[in-house]
């Protein structure tokens, strides 16, 4: 059974804006380096084409993550999310069970329909029809890594006599949680998925959704008590808030996309010293955020050092 509760989890660099590159080998001595400072998981970023002007070149997150399993042994290994979609339901489950077993049952999937109308016509993907194909796909994965065989139709996929082993080290099944933000979503984590991975909300947005997350998972017949939640929150660490609030605020507005639609914000940010960022990040385990992923400023080596030894020890001993 996954517990996420009072575990903390950090962000890998995995896209850049252009024209820097990522890089491969910084990565994974990222992954190793993380591991080595405690953090439980690691997380990756999930395109296939990502932005025009500007341009963010991004490596694919599951091979990143195969490439940092092979130098791990104890990470968790997410993302953050995975545009779900856009992939063939049979090829990812085959992926992601081979993927946990190479790496002893350590992947934490973020999962989520997806928003960028480009990539999926770039793909050949109705990008109308992703929801549909997210519910489908969900069921068709859970399916093949459950049972010993699989027949269904469904909207792409004709599957006949279906027979897919090694089944995930992880059983019953890996966990997966489900991003997004309007109610359907909110629904789909809480009835098909094990739970929630939310992006840049405040406390106050966050205990309002995983409200409405909660009683969705009541009408569905689900125990809202066993679903899982994990949020993704920007950090900067500094003298005080007033003095890094300009560079962090300038780092958002360039790198990151704050959907019209949604509740995420700038106002999720967390800043100022060690104990002003403790102190904004207990308001949100206040309200139920079980896991805590860090997108540290930049990703900058003594954000990522700061956060785990003097940040998160405070957390766990709330």
């Amino acid at each position: 059974m996954t517990i996420l509760s009072n575990t903390f989890g950090i962000a890998a660099r995995n896209f850049t804006a252009y024209p820097e590159m990522p890089d491969a080998k910084a990565l994974v001595d990222y992954g190793v380096r993380v591991e080595e400072l405690g953090y439980d998981s690691l997380w990756v970023w999930d395109h296939i084409l990502l932005g025009v002007d500007p341009h963010f070149p991004i490596l694919d997150s599951l091979t990143t993550l195969t490439a940092i399993a092979a130098r791990t042994s104890k990470i968790k290994l997410g993302t953050g999310i995975l545009v779900l979609p856009l992939r063939n339901p049979v090829a990812l489950a085959k992926q992601l069970s081979s993927m946990d077993q190479f790496s002893g049952g350590r992947l934490l999937m973020g999962m989520a329909s997806g928003w960028y109308k480009r990539e999926f016509d770039a793909m050949g993907i109705p990008f109308e029809k992703r929801g549909k194909l997210m519910d489908e796909n969900l069921e068709i994965m859970r399916r093949l890594w459950s049972e010993p065989m699989v027949d269904g139709k469904y909207l792409a996929h004709n599957i006949s006599a279906a027979v897919m082993y090694p089944k995930p080290a992880q059983q019953p099944t890996l966990p997966i949680l489900i991003g997004g933000y309007v109610d359907r979503v909110l629904q789909r984590a809480a009835t098909v998925g094990d739970g929630w991975l939310t992006y840049f909300y405040s406390p106050e947005a966050f205990a309002k959704s995983w409200a409405k997350l909660r009683n969705f998972a009541k009408e569905g017949g689900k125990d809202p008590d066993k679903l899982l939640n994990a949020s993704q929150l920007p950090i900067m660490i500094g003298p005080s808030k007033a003095a890094v609030q300009d560079e962090m605020m300038d780092w958002l507005n360039k790198e990151w996309d704050f959907p019209e639609h949604s509740d995420c914000s700038r106002d999720s940010a967390i800043m100022g010293s060690v104990d002003e960022c403790v102190e904004q990040l207990k308001a949100h385990q206040a309200v139920g955020v079980q896991k805590i992923i860090f997108v540290p400023y930049k990703y900058r080596m003594d954000q990522v050092e700061t956060i785990a030894k003097e940040i998160i020890p405070r957390l766990k001993a709330k």
